[in-house]
């Protein structure tokens, strides 16, 4: 069973859409050692669950479980940022997440 439930909202085939797909896999590959159940959903050809989801931008990347629900706008290059928004890892200053 995966530990984690992640979506990431991407529009087409762009290179700002392909950034955040590798970033993505590389952070699930490296930082949770693939125990991620991971949907990559494309709004130009899904767009009622973008607008189920009310994504204003994309990429978008929304953490589902564990709870509670994250949401984080760009590339996904920052992956400490990354690990931070999503709550996986606790903050800059190296204090550790309540939450893991």
């Amino acid at each position: 069973m995966s530990k984690y439930t992640l979506k990431l909202y991407v529009t087409g085939l762009t290179r700002r859409s392909s950034t955040a797909i590798s970033n993505l896999r590389s952070i699930c590959k490296n930082d949770l050692n693939d125990e991620v159940e991971l949907d990559i959903i494309d709004v130009l050809e899904r767009p009622q669950l973008a607008e189920d989801e009310k994504i204003l931008a994309t990429p978008t990347l929304i953490k589902v479980l564990p709870a509670p629900v994250r949401r984080i706008l760009g590339d996904l290059s920052d992956r400490d940022r990354v690990l931070i928004g999503l709550d996986i890892r606790g903050d800059i200053n190296g204090q550790e997440s309540l939450n893991q």
